[in-house]
């Protein structure tokens, strides 16, 4: 069990007032908040071993250099890569899928599908819809139930020898489904499809092992898991980053540069390109350091009693409703009030000091196939309590009873 107190001292920003009441923050999903030592150590970066990396001979670059790779290697431990060159620091999941996508710009032909599902966000849509049109390949979709699951039996139906990538989100970040990914990675690779995870959702709540999983590609960010803004990370088999060409060019991606030819480096410099976000990637690290610390079982099991309390509490509100109701979920509620638009609900907790995010979530489809302009949503982290959550109720009822 853990001390929620003690863990929530970590936090700094949690003992803050929000318009004179105090700060209660359930936009986790957007991003997480960050411990002191988080904070501490983009401090001791920049006062300690700032140099640019991977090219100096001198201490503090090979200082940097050091906490950046051991860094990689931390990643590397935390989701049971192979290799550390499997690892490629990013600005987030969303350059992530994006290097894979543009690399499959070089392997695609016309009438080749790739396949999504109804669930994702934004960024595993969209890059996909461009390869399609930019390669003359067919994008296909997995359709979703009004549990907020996608339909299995549906997807069996879309592979076929013409599917050559699957990218899907391992948790929903609008309703937090959760995706049987594991059958999803074994259905794609019967067909000879590569398939991405996009587990920016997913890395808060659990340890990905990816050669467990056996995906091809698998996408996060560190601002979610507690880590700086503008890190991320794109784990890739070896066999797939050899294929793919490099998705920038520049100084570090290279192994010799002539008017005439250039080579490029080894992975996994070869996708690294310029000066990366290095105390970001350093800092990263640390974070992972943090939450291994608090435990990953820890962090579910607290985070799913909040869920299951939170769920109780605003079921009992009158014209309540919420989105996604699948088995498997993690710490996400998104609901409405009948005949109330969600941003009136969202701008009147505010000013109770809550901390809700509304609107589309950057998944217009999900909102679309529910008839609706979007949802308030309440995502919860281990550093919640259930005080918290009769706080929201609280304002929900008093939002409710105003603007009915």
């Amino acid at each position: 069990m853990l001390d929620i107190q003690k863990i929530r001292a970590d936090f700094p920003i949690l003992n803050q007032k929000v318009n004179g009441k105090p700060l209660v923050y359930f936009d986790n999903g957007a991003t997480s908040q960050k411990p002191q030592v988080v904070i501490d150590a983009i401090s001791k970066y920049y006062q300690e071993i700032n140099a640019n990396i991977h090219r100096g001979v001198h201490t503090l670059s090979q200082l940097a250099t050091d906490a950046y790779e051991i860094a990689r290697g931390k990643v590397q431990n935390h989701i049971n890569a192979k290799h550390a060159h499997e690892v490629l620091f990013t600005s987030g999941t969303t350059f992530g899928i994006n290097l894979v996508a543009n690399g499959f710009a070089a392997i695609l032909k016309p009438g080749d599908e790739v396949v999504v599902s109804h669930l994702e966000h934004h960024s595993n849509i969209v890059p996909w819809q461009m390869l399609c049109e930019k390669t003359g390949a067919n994008l296909k979709v997995i359709p979703m139930n009004e549990n907020g699951e996608l339909i299995m039996a549906e997807y069996d139906k879309l592979l076929s020898d013409k599917t050559k990538i699957v990218a899907v989100n391992h948790i929903s970040n609008a309703l937090g489904t959760i995706n049987p990914i594991k059958y999803m990675i074994d259905k794609a690779h019967v067909v000879g499809a590569a398939i991405l995870i996009d587990g920016a959702q997913s890395v808060p709540h659990l340890k990905p092992d990816v050669q467990a999983l056996d995906c091809d590609f698998y996408a996060f960010s560190g601002h979610k898991m507690c880590g700086p803004t503008g890190t991320g990370i794109l784990y890739g088999k070896e066999v797939w980053l050899n294929k793919l060409p490099p998705y920038q060019g520049g100084g570090e991606m290279i192994k010799e540069v002539t008017f005439e030819k250039t080579t490029y480096a080894e992975l996994p410099h070869k996708f690294e390109a310029g000066t990366p976000h290095i105390e970001g990637g350093i800092v990263l690290g640390t974070a992972i350091d943090y939450m291994n610390e608090v435990g990953f079982e820890n962090i579910q099991q607290q985070e799913l009693e909040l869920l299951a309390y939170a769920t109780q509490k605003l079921s009992e509100i009158e014209g309540l409703r919420i989105y996604g109701n699948s088995k498997n979920k993690t710490s996400v509620i998104s609901f409405n009030i009948e005949g109330i638009h969600p941003y009136d609900i969202g701008s009147i907790i505010d000013k109770l000091g809550i901390a809700v995010r509304t609107g589309h979530h950057c998944a217009q489809p999900i909102m679309n196939f529910f008839g609706i302009p979007g949802t308030i949503r309440a995502s919860f982290s281990f550093y919640n309590t259930k005080e918290e959550i009769d706080a929201l109720v609280e304002a929900v009822k008093k939002a409710q009873m105003m603007l009915s």
